[in-house]
């Protein structure tokens, strides 16, 4: 148990650190919410804008969103990977394979869903 002493010390800190910070927005932030109509607005450069500033976004972006984060995944675990590939062996190559398989999966369903269609999502719009 006298392990883990560090660990719960950080715990203890990190909580308490958020609750300090909670309880200080809580007394010196603002007591109402501003419902004005220009603060509820977009910053549109100047210009007068077109519809209200809380709207749906169309499930493109979502798609296109979560093939952003396939990519960085993939570059986030490829790279150690290709530094360590000779000293990991097989098992890093079968790693590397069953990791890459999973990705496809990723990428087959947004396939399936249009995400890689660039030139449909345009006319979409």
């Amino acid at each position: 148990m006298a392990d883990f002493l560090p660990v719960f010390i950080l715990l203890f800190i990190s909580t308490g650190l958020a609750l300090l910070v909670l309880a200080i927005s809580v007394l010196f932030g603002p007591r109402r919410r501003a419902q004005q109509q220009v603060k509820l607005q977009t910053y549109e450069s100047g210009m007068r804008t077109i519809g209200p500033a809380q709207r749906r976004l169309p499930v493109r972006f979502y798609l296109i969103a979560v093939l952003f984060i396939l990519f960085d995944i993939e570059v986030i675990f490829f790279y150690p990977w290709a530094v360590a590939f000779r000293q990991l062996g097989w098992f890093g190559l079968i790693q590397m394979l069953i990791f890459v398989g999973i990705l496809l999966v990723g990428y087959v369903w947004l396939w399936k869903r249009g995400a890689l269609d660039w030139e449909r999502m345009d006319q979409s719009s």
